[in-house]
């Protein structure tokens, strides 16, 4: 008879074994994913939050400087940087948001408007302690200096990673296939789907035509491996990660 023990450890090699093959589920790795995905965003928002509270602060003090407290001004310098503060998170957002798109957000006018906050609020920050403002000279602190600037600093972190990691999670290959939406080729979708639906499913699936075409020249060429995956079809295409999937899912189904 097996002992208690030998019961235990063999339970615990079941789950084991059932945990292991679990992990390696299309369907469990995306959720892995989207949950670590999640953590690493709040964690990435809490400390920009935190840093631009801060830095509100330091932005008050520079702008009430000589000026009577509690007056209308007064009270409306507190303003200033939660206004440039939202400008901000607004760019950061759509630029994170579009990543998990497979559409990476670059313009000129955004670069501007969100570099161009950041430098204002260090400015605002670090005006007041900086050496050739300080009188006399011998007052100059540079941790004073460095405290005032780590809520900008870690701003322009926050603002600069994110993005980039979003981007990183939307091009991870769960192994998941793409299947087949509701298209005009099922008679219900025919009846009831108005025609510029059935249009454009058509051009969509035309597309996704092309580029399997396209990849399988490129395969024949040796400019791309036998078994490619959806981010490097997707660079090489010049594709969004949907239709790269959905390219690679093809090109599988056709080597099959």
């Amino acid at each position: 008879m097996d002992t208690n023990r030998v019961r235990r450890s063999r339970k615990r090699a079941a789950e084991a074994a059932r945990l292991h093959t679990l992990a390696q589920d299309p369907a469990a790795r995306a959720w892995q994913a989207s949950r670590v995905r999640l953590v690493l965003t709040a964690a990435a928002l809490t400390a920009l939050v935190g840093a631009l509270a801060w830095s509100t602060t330091g932005v008050h003090h520079t702008l009430t400087r000589g000026m009577v407290e509690h007056t209308a001004a007064w009270w409306g310098a507190w303003a200033v940087e939660p206004v440039i503060s939202t400008v901000l998170l607004v760019v950061v957002g759509a630029r994170a948001f579009l990543a998990t798109r497979g559409r990476v957000l670059h313009h000129p006018h955004l670069a501007v408007v969100e570099y161009g906050a950041l430098a204002v609020t260090l400015t605002l920050n670090v005006w007041p302690y900086l050496p050739w403002v300080s009188v006399p000279w011998t007052r100059f602190d540079p941790m004073q200096l460095l405290a005032h600037a780590i809520g900008s600093l870690v701003a322009v972190g926050a603002v600069a990673v994110l993005p980039i990691i979003w981007t990183a999670f939307a091009d991870l290959d769960h192994g998941l296939p793409v299947g087949p939406t509701p298209t005009s080729f099922t008679p219900e979708y025919r009846q009831n789907a108005p025609d510029t639906a059935v249009t454009q499913q058509r051009a969509t699936s035309d597309r996704v035509a092309l580029l399997v075409d396209r990849a399988r020249w490129m395969i024949a060429a040796g400019q791309l491996s036998a078994n490619p995956s959806a981010t490097r079809l997707r660079d090489a295409l010049g594709c969004g990660t949907d239709a790269a999937r959905e390219v690679r899912d093809a090109l599988r189904r056709g080597a099959a």
